[in-house]
């Protein structure tokens, strides 16, 4: 709270989340408009009838969007194709040497690796809006419930909504560049953020009031409320939580001056792999369900898909879920973080952990951390994954929860990040208490 009182007395932070906002109203219009040669009426009621209770692809696409994916509006797409784009950059380091030479340039290789998730960014545009657009058409993306969604089905009206679709993520791109450079936060990360609370309160009421006040249950939902409090603390605490390995620099005669001495730590977060695993594992047990809908319903594979994998609360849905999840986990923080390079980097700069030789010994010291911490970090994945699963089974809610495991992780990181930040820039013009006792800082002397 002094945090957000210290930001709104700044002017310049003050311009900085007035910039911000506009930007996010600028987002949340544009998630409203719809792509044209879509009929919109037909639109508002398929989503309607529809009732999806599981946190699939497509439920995260359109949590994404901020419900635009369903209303096949010009940002129909939100930032997915910009994640998976950045996730699929990242793997690709492993596989091809390029990019791991430009991740270890610095910034002017961050910058072209940043030049490469753009144009992938825009091509995976082009696929998902093709995709969403024929599966629009034919029904599938509504279950079959309505049709007529695109009333015109020629091939350059096709073309000329994928169009608009991949200029609308383009515009998402560069609007959270924006924010980036002249705003407050990460830009992409607060358009995330925007989108999963756009619909957080309304789904969230609707538990307790129910359909025009009839069907509601205030029992039900302020027990989903407390645990939703519970496990945002315990969020918030793990992802604030750290592991610091001490490390020690030897002095070093560089020239006439002396280098090194100094005694610091190397922080290793309990959750490294974030909010990945959840997202891969739904994604990936979402493609058999997209597959069965274009399936005749009477095969037994199609029945066998939509009865195991289509719920998530079926066994084989959550022990599939929960094995991905702890996969994921092991392997997502296997490419981001290196004990090889870390420790080669320490031994070149004369730094080493006390009590541990420099080189491979402080590699294997690394990696057994790391084994440890991925232990603990997959078992808290899991329990905030399935809490949603758990709620559905035992309160008996046949809508979908206002909050997943992912919504939560997605939104104490996003919160968490944006107030560092924001203190961070914050103490940027608290500079004159270093200068002056006792003296008030007045902006502008």
């Amino acid at each position: 709270m002094r945090t957000l009182i210290q930001v709104l007395k700044t002017k310049e932070l003050r311009n900085k989340i007035l910039f911000t906002l506009g930007i996010i109203i600028i987002y949340r219009i544009g998630s409203f408009i719809p792509t044209p040669g879509v009929d919109y009426t037909v639109v508002q009621q398929c989503v309607g009838k529809m009732n999806n209770t599981s946190e699939n692809f497509i439920g995260l696409v359109n949590l994404f969007s901020g419900d635009a994916m369903l209303q096949l509006s010009i940002f129909a797409l939100g930032v997915m194709p910009y994640i998976t784009a950045s996730i699929v950059i990242q793997l690709l380091r492993v596989v091809i040497p390029r990019f791991e030479m430009l991740h270890k340039e610095g910034q002017s290789g961050e910058a072209k690796l940043t030049q490469y998730t753009r144009y992938l960014t825009i091509g995976l545009a082009v696929l998902q809006s093709t995709t969403i657009l024929v599966t629009a058409r034919s029904g599938a993306l509504f279950n079959y419930q309505c049709s007529q969604v695109v009333p015109d089905g020629s091939v350059w009206n096709l073309i000329v909504m994928v169009l608009i679709m991949t200029g609308g993520t383009g515009l998402i791109m560069w609007m959270a560049e924006l924010i980036t450079d002249k705003g407050l936060g990460q830009g992409m990360s607060i358009l995330i953020f925007m989108s999963i609370c756009s619909g957080f309160l309304p789904q969230l009421w609707e538990i307790g009031w129910g359909t025009n006040g009839t069907d509601g249950n205030w029992g039900k939902f302020a027990a989903v409320v407390g645990v939703l409090l519970v496990i945002m603390i315990l969020v918030i605490y793990v992802e604030l939580s750290q592991r610091r390995i001490p490390v020690q620099y030897t002095r070093r005669m560089i020239g006439r001056k002396m280098y090194g001495g100094s005694s610091t730590y190397l922080p290793l977060k309990i959750n490294m792999s974030g909010v990945i695993p959840p997202i891969f594992a739904s994604s990936i047990l979402a493609v058999p369900t997209l597959i069965a809908q274009f399936g005749n319903s009477d095969q037994s594979w199609v029945k066998w898909i939509n009865s195991n994998l289509a719920n998530t609360t079926s066994v084989w849905y959550i022990v599939l879920y929960a094995l991905m999840i702890v996969f994921f986990c092991f392997f997502y923080t296997e490419i981001t973080f290196n004990p090889d390079e870390t420790a080669d980097n320490m031994k070149q700069y004369g730094g080493f952990i006390p009590g541990i030789r420099a080189g491979s010994a402080t590699s294997n010291y690394l990696s057994y951390v790391m084994n440890r911490l991925n232990t603990v970090g997959a078992v808290y994945l899991l329990f905030v994954a399935l809490i949603p699963t758990v709620l559905i089974m035992a309160l008996n809610l046949n809508t979908k929860l206002p909050f997943g495991g992912t919504t939560i992780l997605i939104i104490a990181g996003v919160g968490l990040d944006t107030l560092r930040q924001a203190k961070a820039q914050t103490e940027q013009f608290q500079y004159a208490g270093f200068l002056f006792e006792d003296t008030d800082h007045k902006e502008g002397k």
